[in-house]
């Protein structure tokens, strides 16, 4: 990966980290998943990503600093870190998650989460934002004894799951 953008453009630049559709797959499993390891990435992807297009995109989030890779011993798994690069990306999921839902088709159990963050209250994404770095980075939320942001975004998974089709 190259260090430098092909131009300065600040679209350009953040296309060339994020531009191909995996990328963004893999951000959003880690993201909303809370999936760390290759493996769950793996065998947990609604889309059915290839394990070399995994590795591949995994690399490229550690060497682009949306990630961070922990050092596993032998027989251990690595886990996955979100920088605070990757967790800035949130917003930017939001937002593909509302387009993707006016402009495309989408199943009501796999759009209930972007269909909340977009109809949802504004700070919700910020609680998500306080609570990913709680998680990736050690850092206390606010108020830790409320309902998460993501616990509420599961709740809301599941009433839509438990619905009849």
């Amino acid at each position: 990966m190259r260090k430098e953008p092909r131009s300065g453009c600040a679209i350009n630049a953040a296309v060339e980290v994020l531009g191909d559709s995996w990328t963004l797959i893999v951000l959003r499993d880690v993201i909303f998943g809370g999936r760390r390891h290759f493996r769950d990435l793996l065998t947990q992807n609604e889309e059915g990503i290839a394990s070399n297009i995994l590795a591949s995109r995994l690399r490229k989030l550690v060497e682009a600093g949306l990630l961070s890779r922990d050092d596993a011993t032998r027989g251990q798994k690595a886990t996955y870190t979100l920088t605070e690069a990757g967790i800035q990306t949130l917003p930017v999921m939001a937002a593909l998650g509302a387009w993707g839902l006016q402009h495309r088709p989408t199943t009501p159990e796999l759009a209930v989460r972007a269909r909340i963050l977009a109809e949802g209250s504004p700070d919700l994404v910020g609680e998500l934002i306080d609570e990913l770095r709680e998680i990736h980075l050690g850092v206390t939320r606010e108020n830790p004894k409320s309902p998460s942001a993501s616990e509420r975004l599961q709740q809301a998974y599941e009433a839509v799951q438990s619905q009849p089709h």
